[in-house]
């Protein structure tokens, strides 16, 4: 692929500045420029000719610049001086008409505000100067550049690439439009296939469990190694032995069959990308080194702290806590005739369809609006999803209070509960739990569960484990697995509770028979774990690093755009949530000194 080849430099304070410029202006080869003049008399025409400027090629923003006023305020120039060189192979410069200096001062002046911005030198204090050398298999330019405040101007690895990427996309910019068409196709190609291939590799991280004994181990040795750390347990702040542990447990992660070929998949996509405007292949890093998944590192500091810490875990992130939607079918039908539940049935199933029209979900929430007119209490519950989740309508949370409400006050359980989750997610902890009590009461285990997390946690409220072993207990006895796996695990290790591995085994039992695979794991290495915190740990590293896989699943469609951060996703994801989608839907270190200046090159 043809290339804009690119070399930088920089000159220290009174370090021949001066003399580097007039060497650019004046040496063999350079492309001289008249100096500007005017018509005179025959005196003074005299006088002109003696003092007329030397014959030189340096040029800048202005057109031809004035050499000895160049060299006097280089060298008077108290901050530093960048020396670039500019170069293309010969038939490259010939078919693209860049084989003089009229050429290359357009291009430069073209994007000046882009090379100030990649130096950090504010455009209006921009300073810059340079000299086409016409040579025979490279034309050239040296470019020399410096602010107006001393002060000013730091370049790192990042600009100087931004630079070259700069000036090459409009050197080459048609040819390389036709290039991106040409390899379009394949590259879309190899897209979609990587996409369905790490689509699948992520479900199976973020739903698999990890039992890697090694990774249990340097787990639990993280964990002793915090215990001595003083001040914020974050990456940047550990000293070079613990980040050397964590970096261990990542690579330990990326040997996980799931992950290694995610991430193998996810370096061919990159590979594809890159070859749109590098030449040279890009170097596949190990897992702890690349940039886009340095957040799992802070997973592995946090998952370890909790180890250490003895903290109470629930595996329940992927828990479906919602009202069985024949239930309601049977509530509603206590007061009402045939037709009607006929009608309230039919307009759920309008409203939980994805693929329905928005419009159509909106017909559907008036619908439900006439029921509440005419008594029907049980739509209110209804309501609320719809204003919590968007459906139909944008979603507002003091909407979704609202009918959430007035159905927890006919004393429908489900609307209790739903309540109280609203609630909790605002900080209303102690509305939330009142309402949590009214719906466990009632039977409701998913409210019970609630409660037995909040008491158990002691974050929200005060810790009180017998009453939290109360509310899981009655949620376990009425079905819930997730109540029975928590019980099971308190029984096993005997933290907060007298260990009981009968009871354990039993509450295990029940919750893997309803498919809870944490239970599962529990029963099949009952008498070989020793510390299951470290497995559940290991578990959601596993979990966390499929989040970040998804994150960074999707390149940028050729040619390379900007990547989307975190919380713009987040702001476009909200919106089309808003929109009716579902959830789903799918610095740098400074430049090393050179030691003085590059002359020629």
């Amino acid at each position: 692929m043809p290339g804009l080849i690119q070399k930088s430099g920089y000159i220290k304070p009174g370090n021949g500045g001066g003399h580097y410029a007039e060497y650019i202006a004046t040496r063999e080869g350079v492309e001289l420029i008249e100096a500007p003049h005017h018509a005179h008399d025959g005196g003074g025409y005299l006088e002109y000719m003696a003092q007329r400027p030397r014959s030189h090629g340096l040029f800048s923003a202005g057109g031809s610049a004035d050499l000895e006023k160049t060299m006097e305020e280089i060298n008077g120039h108290t901050g530093p001086v960048w020396t670039f060189v500019y170069s293309l192979k010969r038939e490259d410069a010939h078919r693209l008409g860049y084989e003089n200096s009229k050429s290359w001062r357009r291009l430069l002046l073209a994007h000046q505000a882009e090379l100030a911005t990649a130096m950090k030198i504010p455009p209006s204090s921009f300073r810059w100067c340079a000299a086409f050398h016409d040579e025979k298999h490279h034309p050239h330019i040296h470019m020399m550049v410096w602010s107006a405040d001393p002060k000013q101007g730091y370049l790192t690895e990042k600009g100087i690439e931004n630079m070259r990427s700069q000036l090459s996309n409009e050197i080459f910019r048609d040819e390389l439009l036709s290039l991106y068409q040409q390899k379009d196709l394949s590259y879309q190609q190899v897209r979609n296939q990587a996409a369905e291939t790490m689509g699948r590799l992520i479900r199976e991280m973020e739903t698999g469990l990890c039992h890697s004994p090694t990774i249990a181990e340097q787990m639990e040795t993280l964990a002793k190694m915090l215990e001595e750390h003083q001040g914020k347990k974050v990456y940047g702040y550990l000293k070079k032995p613990v980040k050397a542990r964590v970096d261990a447990i990542v690579d330990e992660l990326a040997k996980v069959p799931e992950v290694a070929e995610c991430y193998e998949q996810w370096n061919q996509l990159r590979d594809e990308l890159e070859r749109y405007y590098k030449d040279s292949p890009r170097e596949h890093l190990p897992l702890s080194q690349q940039k886009e998944f340095k957040a799992i590192k802070n997973m592995v500091i946090r998952e370890a702290e909790r180890l250490r810490l003895g903290t109470v875990t629930f595996e329940d992130v992927r828990v479906r806590d919602e009202a069985d939607e024949d239930q309601d079918a049977v509530y509603f039908a206590w007061d009402s005739d045939w037709q009607m539940t006929e009608a309230y049935q039919s307009a759920k199933e309008v409203l939980e369809e994805y693929e329905n029209p928005e419009s159509e979900k909106a017909e559907q929430v008036q619908v439900l609006e006439q029921f509440w007119q005419r008594g029907f209490s049980l739509v209110a519950y209804q309501l609320g999803k719809c204003w919590r989740d968007g459906r139909g309508v944008l979603p507002d949370d003091h909407q979704a209070e609202l009918w959430f409400r007035r159905a927890a006050d006919a004393g429908y359980d489900f609307a209790q509960y739903a309540l109280g989750k609203l609630l909790q997610s605002q900080k209303r902890t102690d509305e939330a739990v009142s309402w949590y009590g009214k719906a466990a009461a009632q039977g409701n285990s998913w409210a019970a569960y609630r409660l037995g997390k909040l008491y158990l946690e002691g974050e929200d409220v005060p810790k009180d484990v017998p009453k939290a072993v109360a509310y899981l207990t009655d949620s376990a006895e009425h079905g819930n697995q997730y109540a029975q796996y928590t019980l099971g695990k308190l029984y096993f290790t005997g933290q907060d509770v007298k260990q009981d591995r009968g009871r354990a085994w039993e509450y295990f039992c029940q919750s893997a028979e309803q498919g809870n695979e944490y239970a599962a794991f529990f029963l099949e290495h009952f008498d070989r774990v020793r510390r299951p915190n470290v497995f559940l740990s290991a578990t959601r590293l596993l979990h966390h690093l499929g989040q970040i896989f998804r994150d960074n699943s999707v390149p940028p469609a050729a040619p390379v755009g900007q990547r989307v951060d975190r919380k713009l996703r987040r702001k476009i994801q909200e919106k089309k949530i808003a929109m009716g989608h579902k959830p789903d839907d799918h610095e740098e270190a400074p430049r090393q000194d050179m030691g003085g200046m590059t002359m020629g090159w």
